[in-house]
């Protein structure tokens, strides 16, 4: 097969998707991708296509979704601030993974910015070592060079000697927060976890009360983090009724 050159943009974006909805090809005449998404009004002209020209189309084998959360599962194992390494274990643990992660790491945009990076070098790894293992040569170089495999990072079981699960990470964190609170605020947040545990989780998720820091949960139980403004909302309000009546009544009992 002689070399051809390679829209390596499109090549990454196809490399990148993985949805069950869109198909990408490498045409191996001329580097082009040729894209198939159900729904679309071309899409039958294009699977035809694709059918009638068998040698010169090639399907692209995108990073499965299980391949991208290993790559999430070894950047946390690198990470060195453990307080945020503990934070992104408990994130990455259950369904929605991905997002939560996504979520943890908007509020430290240097280990954003690296794990960009880092997840950019695999992905541009997946597509050298499918280029290579197909014999597909390229007439023009990647924009990113060749890429070399780095040593895999800590497994994530590895990183807590402890084995703590999340739900015993958050109860320690919890902790260590209690501890720093200074002694005249502690009538409040007493209060305020009374509040918590006689309410349960129910009327905060509208369903059975769960314990959410229990240790065998997986943060999948946990509440969303799109919905954590209007819980903290709800909770303060109600808080603050709850201390109002509790002081009102303190009151009349000592006139």
């Amino acid at each position: 097969m002689s070399a051809i050159t390679i829209n390596w943009s499109d090549l990454e974006i196809a490399f990148e998707r993985n949805s069950p909805e869109q198909e990408s090809f490498l045409d191996l005449e001329n580097g082009d991708l040729l894209s198939i998404a159900e729904g679309e009004p071309d899409a039958a002209a294009r699977r035809g296509k694709v059918s009638n020209n068998p040698d010169r189309y090639l399907r692209i084998d995108p990073a499965s979704s299980r391949e991208q959360y290993r790559w999430m599962e070894r950047f946390v194992g690198a990470v060195q601030d453990l307080p945020l390494r503990e934070r992104l274990l408990v994130a990455i643990d259950g369904k929605g993974a991905f997002r939560r992660f996504k979520d943890v790491l908007l509020a430290f945009p240097a280990e954003r910015e690296r794990w960009f990076a880092y997840r950019s070098e695999l992905l541009h790894l997946h597509i050298q070592t499918w280029l290579d293992h197909l014999h597909i040569e390229s007439a023009n170089p990647p924009p990113w060079g060749r890429v070399v495999a780095r040593p895999e990072s800590p497994e994530v079981m590895h990183i807590l000697p402890t084995g703590e699960s999340p739900g015993e990470i958050l109860r320690r964190q919890a902790r260590e927060l209690i501890d720093e609170i200074p002694a005249a605020e502690m009538p409040t947040a007493i209060v305020f976890l009374e509040f918590l545990r006689e309410r349960g989780s129910t009327s905060l998720l509208g369903g059975t009360p769960v314990d959410l820091t229990a240790p065998n949960k997986t943060s999948d139980e946990l509440p969303r983090q799109d919905d954590h403004d209007d819980m903290h909302d709800a909770i303060r309000d109600e808080l603050h009724d709850d201390m109002h009546e509790e002081l009102h009544k303190e009151g009349a009992v000592a006139s």
